[in-house]
């Protein structure tokens, strides 16, 4: 039986990946309670499990005392002689009191309680596991809806993904096989609690990390994502390698390794936008595809004022405000923007206060050039109040 025992718990831990260690130690507690259940639960003992070859052996704990009380748990000096002539009053013998079988009870109990010591091990391994890949991409299959939370099957546990975390628009069906997005791990009595996303920015990042070798190997650096989930995300780059051009490196030959990721996205557009200290270059860029003609920045509130062509204005502001409202997530800058038209309406209407304040006999082209330098001061437009004009993207 001994040698059995330790083929099966081998075969246990090649199977589930559970150490041999951590098995034996649930055996050993198990085959204690076997033993106080069954011949003496009064008695502190403790099992040892030969390693090599397997053999039980159960052992009575008892303290060498003068007067012996309780014979159950103390022993006289006197008899703990027989054991070896160094023990002294205080100190604790192991007396071995195997017996000759535990009986059908203490099997079942010692079975019921390594089966529960298997599950923790296995709960505690998938926690371990899943714990270490919190901020990483898992892929999933749906396999039911509970209310409003898609349950994803990850293999040996499930994942939930919450309403909030759901991209807005996006259809799921059971057997979809989905990439998903961990945020966190929460351990449970039960099966660790696996919360998951398709809306992180998190989750672009590392689908760019597995699509493009450059950024893997830390070439190219993401610097920041703005991200609308199902609609637009905004992907600021730059490159430690001069001779790497990193927006031709995310988007690949003819576009190919970023198609792969607007795919799997189900068909959000990407913006990849090269990265820039120069905040001015920065802030134009950011608000691609829209052409920008001039940028001003208003350092002490953290406000760009930005001039567009006429017709490029609602594509600069885009639908709903959403291309500007990405770009500010992007560059961390309020950014408040003109078209050519509306930058000459005021500041001819200024020119006209300007006009009236000092009189005729103040020079008008002066006027004109304080007005236009001092620009940067006007309160900005409120992209709200702007005619709605029909997105050109």
């Amino acid at each position: 039986m001994s040698a059995e025992l330790l083929f099966a718990l081998n075969q246990l831990e090649k199977e589930r990946g559970i150490d041999k260690e951590v098995l034996i130690d649930a055996i050993e507690q198990a085959l204690i309670s076997a033993y106080k259940r069954n011949f003496g639960s009064a008695q502190n003992v403790e099992v040892s499990i030969d390693r090599t070859t397997g053999e039980i052996r159960v052992y009575a704990l008892k303290t060498i005392v003068d007067v012996v009380a309780d014979s159950a748990t103390e022993m006289s000096l006197e008899q703990a002689k027989l054991f070896g002539a160094d023990f002294e009053v205080g100190d604790m013998v192991e007396v071995e009191v195997t017996p000759r079988k535990f009986g059908r009870i203490a099997a079942q109990t010692a079975k019921q309680v390594v089966m529960q010591r298997i599950r923790e091990a296995e709960r505690s391994l998938i926690f371990d596991e899943f714990s270490n890949r919190e901020a990483d991409i898992v892929n999933g299959i749906v396999s039911r809806f509970d209310k409003k939370n898609i349950i994803i099957d990850l293999g040996r546990v499930e994942a939930v993904l919450p309403p909030s975390e759901q991209t807005p628009g996006e259809k799921y069906n059971v057997h979809d096989r989905i990439k998903i997005y961990v945020i966190n791990v929460k351990k449970t009595n039960k099966s660790p609690q696996i919360y998951v996303s398709r809306t992180h920015p998190g989750l672009v990042k590392r689908l760019l990390e597995l699509e493009v070798p450059e950024i893997a190997d830390g070439t190219v650096e993401i610097k920041t994502i703005a991200r609308e989930a199902g609609s637009r995300t905004k992907i600021a780059i730059y490159s430690r390698n001069e001779n790497v051009d990193p927006v031709g490196a995310c988007v690949g030959q003819r576009g190919s390794r970023i198609r792969a990721i607007v795919d799997e996205l189900r068909g959000e557009m990407i913006d990849v936008i090269k990265w820039s200290s120069n905040a001015e270059e920065y802030i134009a860029a950011s608000l691609s595809p829209a052409k920008v003609l001039q940028v001003s920045l208003d350092e002490e509130n953290k406000v760009a004022r930005v001039v567009v062509p006429d017709f490029q204005l609602s594509l600069a502001i885009g639908k709903e405000g959403q291309n500007a409202r990405l770009a500010a997530k992007l560059t961390g800058w309020k950014i408040d923007i003109k078209s050519e038209s509306q930058l000459r309406d005021h500041i001819e209407a200024q020119l006209f206060s300007a006009d009236t304040l000092y009189g005729d006999e103040d020079d008008p082209d002066e006027q004109y050039d304080m007005i236009e330098e001092q620009e940067d001061i006007d309160e900005p437009v409120d992209i709200d109040e702007t005619e709605e004009v029909q997105d050109d993207e």
